[in-house]
């Protein structure tokens, strides 16, 4: 028997005693598997920074948003576009580009790419009214 009180486990025991065999972890599955059919899917798309709308993936030098008509080739669309760094551009660039939103001719330009989920909802109800009026409906 032991001269404690308590048998918790602290300094004065001794290392001698029976450590049980930690179970071995299977590896992660390969993500490039087949999906769950629980699981989202994930779509990339280029987005216009100023409405959000849905913009071409190819964009040249005289591409405009179809929605509001916004410039597309601008360093606020562009991928290297940081406000922290240096002349706000990722890339090593000889000279700042005074407005961001305006067309301009950097040969650095590639678009920003957003990742977000794909998600699929029933259509829209006729109005709030009615789909309040379905909830509590007897």
């Amino acid at each position: 028997m032991s001269d404690r009180k308590y048998r918790q486990r602290g300094y004065r025991d001794s290392d001698h005693e029976p450590q049980k065999p930690k179970p071995q972890q299977q590896p992660p599955r390969d993500r490039e598997g087949p999906r769950s059919p629980q699981m989202m899917a994930f779509g990339e798309s280029v987005k216009c920074t100023s409405c959000g709308a849905k913009a071409p993936n190819v964009i040249n030098l005289d591409s405009t948003c179809p929605n509001c008509k916004a410039e597309l080739h601008s360093c606020r669309q562009c991928d290297h576009f940081d406000p922290g760094a240096r002349f706000e551009c990722r890339k090593t660039i000889p000279a700042k580009i005074v407005n961001k939103n305006a067309r301009n001719q950097c040969e650095l330009f590639s678009p920003r790419t957003v990742v977000e989920r794909q998600t699929s909802s029933g259509p829209p109800s006729s109005s709030g009214r009615d789909a309040f009026a379905k909830l509590f409906k007897k």
